[in-house]
């Protein structure tokens, strides 16, 4: 058994990323790093790798290729702001799914650790 499987599966990540971008919606600063219309699109490719890196399908990898997270965010300023922005609306959609807490522990510090690597920039846009 995966953490995929030990916390519902598909339909467990993919009330985590709607969480997150029902978030991500409400906030213009971080709005602005995402350059569709439609967070929908960017909300499954979100759910898909989230699923694999926990155990799930590997969907991710045969529709997109090697995550590479920090090349594929290379072209936008990822400032501790954002970084802030983005971990404040992801952990709040992790706590609405109250996991148990072993689980909800592995989850915070794989997102919290991730957060922290993608930034690429400590100047605020202007």
């Amino acid at each position: 058994m995966s953490v995929y499987d030990d916390i519902g599966g598909s339909a467990t990540f993919e009330a985590l990323t709607r969480g997150f971008y029902a978030g991500v919606a409400t906030d213009p600063t971080l709005r602005a790093l995402y350059p569709e219309e439609d967070l929908e699109p960017a909300r499954v490719r979100l759910q898909l790798f989230l699923e694999q890196y926990f155990g799930g399908p590997l969907t991710y990898l045969e529709l997109r290729g090697h995550p590479r997270l920090r090349m594929r965010h290379a072209p936008y300023a990822v400032t501790p702001d954002m970084r802030d922005r983005w971990l404040r609306h992801m952990l709040g959609s992790l706590d609405r799914l109250a996991l148990p807490a072993e689980h909800d522990d592995t989850l915070r510090r794989y997102l919290t650790s991730a957060a922290f690597a993608l930034v690429n920039s400590f100047e605020e846009p202007s």
